[in-house]
């Protein structure tokens, strides 16, 4: 089984020194960098424009960018450079390296910059939206770029995994692949959390952050390869809803 979740807008602001058992290059790494260096000639206020963010947040990735390729700007694995909600319940920090090999072969993590990462291939700090056009790649969106270099490496990826794919991605990461191939030739296991307000299910944005990265973080350190195992998963209330769940969406709610 493979797991899949999404980048986070949030990465670390300095470089934190990890143990790690290897460092890797992402496979689209090529890709990354020319990426990158068509946003570098992009003025504050056109990433402001183009990443849909407030000027300090544009004057922050400006300069991101301006030293994206400097030696002195060093790279850090995938798993620990993302900072969001998810990667906080994974807790990378505390695994073993026995761990880490294992989330490096099962687990992949989106990226509007990188494409698809492994958790120990280094990146370099960015901010890049799905939905933003660089004139430099045909006026296409960073989905629509993406989707033909990412949808056959993925599927295989999947297949070598088992053919299983643990969806904990959010919804608009589909929008990366040839989300319709993905599903005719892998099976797609997809999680969804509810709360139950007021006599009807809702979703928190924030609860589903951290369980799915509890749920990641299980997937890893207990070596799941079965996703069936993964209905016994329990997090701060939320349990699995058997009436509610099917053979590929697997609901959990809480209250």
């Amino acid at each position: 089984m493979l797991t899949f979740i999404s980048c986070a807008k949030t990465m670390a602001n300095n470089f934190v020194e990890t143990e790690t058992p290897l460092i890797s290059v992402p496979y689209f790494q090529k890709e990354a960098l020319h990426n990158a260096l068509y946003v570098s000639q992009y003025s504050p206020g056109k990433l402001e424009r183009l990443l849909r963010v407030n000027s300090k947040i544009a004057a922050d990735n400006y300069l991101r960018y301006q030293d994206f390729s400097s030696p002195v700007n060093k790279a850090m694995p995938a798993i620990f450079a993302y900072t969001g909600a998810v990667y906080k319940r994974i807790s990378p920090k505390d695994f073993s390296i026995d761990d880490l090999l294992y989330a490096q072969d099962h687990l992949r993590i989106t990226s509007f910059l990188y494409g698809l990462l492994r958790p120990l291939d280094a990146i370099k700090t960015y901010r890049l939206e799905g939905d933003a056009r660089l004139p430099e790649r045909g006026g296409r969106t960073m989905f629509e770029y993406w989707k033909p270099l990412l949808t056959d490496w993925f599927i295989e990826s999947i297949k070598e995994k088992g053919g299983v794919l643990l969806n904990l991605a959010s919804a608009e990461m589909q929008n990366l692949f040839d989300w319709n191939r993905v599903q005719r030739e892998v099976r797609v296991v997809t999680p969804d959390f509810h709360v139950w307000k007021a006599g009807r299910l809702a979703t928190v944005v924030i609860y589903v952050k951290m369980c799915r990265g509890e749920m990641t973080r299980l997937a890893i350190k207990d070596r799941i390869a079965d996703p069936e195992q993964l209905q016994s998963f329990s997090w701060e209330g939320f349990k699995y809803d058997e009436n509610r769940s099917t053979e590929n969406h697997y609901v959990y709610t809480l209250g």
